[in-house]
């Protein structure tokens, strides 16, 4: 029997919701085994630490990805992959997920180059089969997403410079109404993202009235996120969400070290803050204690280090026998944040994503066409993979020094 597209597309959406992987076999099935992977290519840009992943093949087709680690580190983790990848139908990307996170012995697999490879593939999937990649996950539940940005003013303890922060914060054409922020230049001598000695009463005290300057100049309508960098002990933990508690935030972020230990437990029991974690965890062994008990209210995964498209929809779906929802965790470029505007779109229990597409940097300009931010909102693309072309010139004018042009 001969099947349409059309008749493909209404057989697969009638699986139930959770055989998402179901659908897009079924929909992949009249592409497979008729293209091949010929390249792996890594090559990193002028922003921040990740780079971008790009997977070439014999029908001229490509797919593009971000991978959370360095262009170095990535390409030299792609030659020990490419055995397993040269040559094969990229549609088969469970297949090759499941190979390349479990079977590459003598080495241990390197998630966050992974990430990179899978987020390219599921891009690759949409342009041969030429729907949009929210589709093929099984969605969409909603054709817009909600963005949340980093940004907080120059001296959260001085009411006056808070308020000139939210106005211009309430005047921004792309109507933000989530601000998460970070409070490290309130402290003595703790940098951000190492590990800190016990808070004071002193420190405690202004975090608490830091955040409460940054409440009383938004006012009650705006949502604020508490960022931490996994570099606090369980008493300082305790402290800041206790600090904040008043505040009402929308969550409490990394306040301890990555890694699960029942600490996490105790801070959950102690505090009356919504507590978040997830933006360095990997697959879904590193979200199942946490999940399993009860230590937070929220997670939030990064597609760049959690596992790709399929590794954070196996997270999501664990998140959602718990009935826990999700974020997503964002500080790269174009090809992560469209990513994470498919997943978000597909996945049931989802609220909201991290960006940088307005703070001073390329991502804006990597595509042929710049993504639209409207009332904190962004459109799912509707268009093959993706949905979006980058552009090769802006690459090439900040591709980071040293680095090869994949081509």
């Amino acid at each position: 029997m001969n099947y349409t597209r059309r008749t493909l597309l209404k057989a697969a959406l009638a699986l139930p919701a959770g055989a998402w992987l179901g659908r897009f076999h079924a929909l992949a099935a009249p592409a497979r085994k008729m293209v091949r992977i010929t390249a792996v290519k890594a090559m990193q840009v002028l922003r921040g630490g990740n780079c971008l992943i790009k997977v070439e093949t014999d029908a001229g087709l490509t797919g593009y990805g971000e991978a959370g680690a360095t262009g170095p580190m990535a390409r030299g983790r792609i030659e020990t992959m490419n055995r397993f990848l040269i040559g094969q139908d990229p549609l088969a990307i469970d297949r090759h997920f499941e190979v390349l996170t479990t079977q590459m012995h003598p080495n241990m697999p390197h998630i966050p180059t992974i990430s990179g490879i899978d987020i390219a593939l599921w891009d690759l999937a949409g342009k041969i089969t030429g729907l949009p990649v929210s589709t093929l996950m099984g969605g969409p539940f909603r054709d817009k997403i909600r963005l949340y940005i980093n940004s907080f003013p120059n001296d959260m303890l001085n009411p006056a410079n808070c308020r000139e922060w939210a106005q211009r914060m309430k005047a921004d054409p792309n109507g933000w109404t989530t601000f998460k922020m970070v409070f490290n230049a309130l402290l003595e001598d703790k940098p951000p993202g190492q590990i800190a000695l016990m808070l004071s009463r002193r420190e405690l005290a202004r975090i608490q009235r830091a955040v409460e300057n940054v409440r009383e100049a938004l006012g009650p309508e705006y949502d604020i996120a508490v960022h931490c960098h996994n570099e606090f002990d369980l008493p300082s933990a305790i402290g800041i969400g206790r600090a904040v508690e008043a505040s009402q935030p929308m969550w409490f972020e990394d306040p301890m070290p990555v890694q699960w230990s029942e600490s996490w437990v105790s801070l959950k029991r102690s505090v009356r803050v919504p507590i978040l974690t997830g933006e360095k965890l990997e697959m879904p062994r590193g979200f199942f204690p946490f999940l399993q008990n009860q230590a937070v209210d929220m997670i939030q995964p990064d597609l760049a280090f959690s596992g790709g498209l399929t590794g954070c929809r196996k997270i999501a779906d664990l998140a959602d026998l718990y009935n826990i929802p999700l974020n997503t965790h964002n500080v790269g470029t174009l090809p992560l944040t469209m990513a994470s505007v498919h997943f978000g779109a597909a996945t049931r229990h989802y609220t909201t994503s991290e960006n940088a597409l307005t703070t001073g940097n390329i991502v804006l300009e990597m595509g042929t066409e710049r993504p639209v931010v409207k009332n904190s909102y962004i459109d799912v693309p509707t268009g093959p993979g993706l949905g979006f072309e980058l552009n090769q010139d802006v690459l090439r004018a900040n591709l980071k020094p040293g680095e090869p042009w994949w081509d």
